[in-house]
C-alpha cells in the first residue's frame, strides 16, 4: 500500500507563542513575561569541523521551540514541557556538573553558565512546546538553549541579544551549559547558527575565532530545494562515541604540534606523521575527514557566490562519503536516504548532525521533491524501518522575542 510521506510542519510563530502562553497559564496560573523562540539548523556543509577549529555552514530553520518564560525573585526554575513528562524544580544555586539530569539541565545550564560569567541571573518559571523534531540531529537542544537565553537576557536586562557580539556571549553560555551541565561535549555550531544566523542566508561561521558571514542561499531561485530527510533512527550524542571522536581528534592536533586539526595544511604529511599512533588507521581516517570537510566548507562557500549552486551536489556527497567511511558515523538509514536519493533524480546529498543517526539532506530539484521523498519513504519501508519523515529547509530568522 502506497503511503504519502510525512511532512514535518513548522508552526506559524503567533501559533507557537500561543501554544507555549497556553501551557504556561496551564501549569503556574499566571501569565508570563513573555514569549521567546529560537530555531533548530540543518547544516549545509562541515560536520565535526566546529570543535578542531574549522569552518562550518549551517542555516536556522522556521522549525522553532517556544519558551514561555517569567522571572522569578528567588533562586527556583520550575519548567514544564508538552514533549516531556513531570515538571521539574531545581535550585539555581545548587546547579553544577552533574546535579540535574535530562531535558532541564539545558534550560538550568543556560542560566548557571551566564551566573559564572559574572551576569546577574535570577530563578524563572518556562513552559515549553517545540515543532523541532526530536532526535532528528536537527539541534533541537540548542533551539532549547538559545530560546532560555534570549528570555533570560531580555528579562534580566544583560542587553546582550541586540548585537551579534553579545549574541556571541549568549552562544558561548548556550555551548557550557551542553557541555558541562547536561554533559554533551559538542561544539558551538548549532548555538552559534540558532542565536546568530540571519533570515535568508547561511551562516559561514569560523569556530577559530567566533567570526561569521553572511551569505545569500535562495535555492528556490534556482528551481532547487534542500530536502531534510528525517530517518527516525535514534540520535544520540552522549553515548561516548561523539566524545571519542574529539577524543582522538585531540589527541591527533597533539602528536602533530598544533592547536586544532584547522591548522593542517599539508595533509599527506600529516597523515605520515600520525601512522605512528596506537590505532593509526583510524586515527589517520578522523584526521582525513575533517581537513577535508573544512575545504569542503569553503568549495560550497565559493560555490554560492558564484551563484553556481547545482555544483553544490558532488561536494554533499563526497561529504557523506567521508563521514561514512573516514569518520564512520553514519548507519544503515542515513545511507539508504542518500542512495535512495540520488537514485531519484537528487543532485547529491549527506548525513547532517552528529551522526549515528537523525537526519540526512539532499540538494534536488522543485519538481522532484515529493518523487523523491516517495522514494525514500518506499524504500525505508521495504526494509520494515520506522517511516522517514520530511521537510524542505528554508533559511529562517534566529532567536529573539516573539
Amino acid at each position: 500500500m502506497t503511503t504519502t510521506p510525512e511532512q514535518i510542519v513548522a508552526w506559524d510563530r503567533s501559533e507557537g507563542a500561543a501554544r507555549a502562553t497556553a501551557a504556561f497559564e496551564r501549569a503556574f496560573g499566571t501569565a508570563p513575561d513573555g514569549v521567546w523562540s529560537a530555531p533548530g539548523r540543518v547544516n549545509v556543509i562541515g560536520e565535526h569541523t566546529d570543535y578542531n577549529g574549522g569552518t562550518c555552514l549551517p542555516m536556522a530553520l522556521p522549525h522553532r521551540t517556544y519558551v514561555a518564560f517569567r522571572r522569578r525573585a528567588d533562586d527556583e526554575v520550575r519548567l514544564v514541557s508538552a514533549q516531556e513528562g513531570a515538571p521539574v524544580t531545581v535550585s539555581l544555586g545548587e546547579v553544577a556538573p552533574g546535579t540535574v539530569e535530562g531535558w532541564a539541565a539545558y534550560v538550568a545550564g543556560v542560566a548557571w553558565a551566564l551566573r559564572e560569567s559574572g551576569r546577574t541571573v535570577s530563578g524563572f518559571d518556562a513552559a515549553v512546546d517545540s515543532c523541532v523534531p526530536y532526535g532528528a540531529g536537527l539541534s533541537s537542544s540548542a533551539a532549547l538553549e538559545c530560546a532560555v537565553a534570549v528570555a533570560l537576557d531580555e528579562t534580566h536586562g544583560l542587553a546582550l541579544g541586540s548585537s551579534d557580539e553579545g549574541r556571541a556571549v549568549l552562544a558561548r553560555a548556550c555551548i557550557r551549559a551542553e557541555n558541562e551541565i547536561a554533559g554533551a561535549p559538542t561544539g558551538g555550531m548549532d548555538q552559534s547558527a540558532s542565536l546568530r544566523c540571519q533570515e535568508g542566508h547561511a551562516l559561514l561561521l569560523d569556530t577559530r575565532d567566533g567570526s561569521t558571514h553572511h551569505i545569500p542561499l535562495d535555492l528556490g531561485s534556482h528551481g532547487l530545494a534542500l530536502l531534510v530527510m528525517d530517518t527516525r533512527a535514534e540520535h544520540q550524542l552522549v553515548d561516548g562515541q561523539y566524545a571519542a571522536r574529539r577524543t582522538m581528534c585531540e589527541a591527533a592536533a597533539h602528536e602533530l604540534g598544533v592547536t586544532t586539526l584547522r591548522e593542517v595544511t599539508d595533509l599527506d604529511d600529516a597523515l605520515a606523521r600520525l601512522a605512528a599512533m596506537p590505532d593509526a588507521d583510524v586515527v589517520t581516517r578522523r584526521v582525513r575527514h575533517v581537513v577535508t570537510e573544512i575545504a569542503r566548507v569553503q568549495e560550497i562557500a565559493d560555490l554560492l557566490a558564484r551563484d553556481a549552486v547545482e555544483e553544490m551536489g558532488p561536494v554533499l556527497s563526497a561529504a557523506h562519503a567521508s563521514l561514512r567511511d573516514d569518520y564512520e558515523v553514519s548507519c544503515p538509514e542515513l545511507d539508504v536516504a542518500v542512495d535512495t536519493a540520488a537514485a531519484h533524480g537528487a543532485l547529491g546529498g549527506r548525513m547532517v548532525g552528529g551522526g549515528f543517526g537523525g537526519s540526512a539532506i539532499a540538494l534536488v530539484r522543485v519538481d522532484d521533491v515529493d518523487r523523491v521523498a516517495a522514494a525514500v519513504d518506499e524504500a525505508f519501508a521495504s526494509r520494515g524501518w520506522h517511516a522517514p519523515a520530511f521537510l524542505v529547509a528554508q533559511a529562517a530568522a534566529p532567536a529573539g522575542r516573539d
